[in-house]
C-alpha cells in the first residue's frame, strides 16, 4: 500500500493503475488481485493510509482545541497527499482508520454538547473548510512566504497598475512588504469557524 500511495504522491492517482502498480512492485498485475479485488478497493485502503495519518482529536482537552489540532493535522497530511483531498468523502466502503477518525471526531463534537443534527453540522463545515483551504493551497504558485513576495513584485504588481486597481496594487504591495504567509489563513479561518461553532452547544 506504500508504494500506491508514493506513486499517488508523485503523480496523482488519476493514472494509477493496477498495472501501473505492479510495475513500480516488479509484479505480475494479476498478483495485486491477491491482495485487492480491484483498483476501488485500492483506494479504499489508500485513503485509510491517508485517514492514519490524521490526528485524532484529543480526548484530554476542551473540545475546540480538540478539533483544531485534528483540523490542522489534516490539512498537514493532505498537504502530502493532495490527490486525496477529493477523495476523503466518496469512499462507500470506509476501511478501520476512517471509521475510527470519524467515531472520534463525532464523539468529540457529542461530547461537548452538540445534538445529533448540530454535531453533524459542525463536521460538515469543519470538513469542507479543511479540504476546500486543502484544494487551494495545492493549487498556489508558490508555497513560502518569500514566494508569495516573489509573485507580487514580479508577476501581480506588473498587472495591477494603481490607476486602473488602485486596492489591489496597494494590496500585494503591502503584503509582500510585510512579509505576508498566506498558509497562515488557515488557523485565522479555523478559529473563526470553532468560534461560530461554541454557541450552537448545549453544554452538559
Amino acid at each position: 500500500m506504500a508504494e500506491a500511495v508514493r506513486l499517488a504522491d508523485l503523480e496523482g492517482v488519476g493514472g494509477l493503475s493496477m498495472r501501473r502498480l505492479a510495475g513500480a512492485l516488479g509484479a505480475g498485475a494479476m498478483s495485486l488481485y491477491y491482495y485487492v479485488a480491484s483498483k476501488e478497493e485500492l483506494l479504499d485502503a489508500m485513503i485509510d493510509v491517508v485517514f492514519e495519518e490524521i490526528e485524532l482529536p484529543p480526548e484530554e482537552t476542551d473540545w475546540q482545541s480538540a478539533m483544531r489540532r485534528r483540523a490542522i493535522s489534516a490539512r498537514q497530511v493532505l498537504g502530502r497527499h493532495p490527490w486525496a483531498i477529493g477523495l476523503m468523502e466518496s469512499r462507500t466502503s470506509p476501511g478501520p482508520a476512517n471509521l475510527r477518525h470519524r467515531e472520534a471526531v463525532t464523539a468529540c463534537l457529542r461530547r461537548a454538547g452538540f445534538p445529533v443534527l448540530m454535531a453533524t453540522h459542525a463536521n460538515w463545515l469543519l470538513d469542507s473548510y479543511v479540504y476546500g483551504f486543502a484544494l487551494q493551497e495545492a493549487s498556489l504558485p508558490f508555497d513560502t512566504a518569500d514566494g508569495f513576495a516573489d509573485m507580487a513584485e514580479d508577476v501581480f504588481l506588473p498587472q495591477l497598475p494603481p490607476d486602473e486597481f488602485p486596492y489591489l496594487n496597494e494590496s500585494a504591495a503591502v503584503l509582500a512588504a510585510a512579509g505576508y504567509d498566506p498558509a497562515e489563513e488557515f488557523t485565522f479561518g479555523l478559529d473563526l469557524v470553532l468560534a461560530a461553532l461554541e454557541p450552537l452547544r448545549v453544554p452538559k
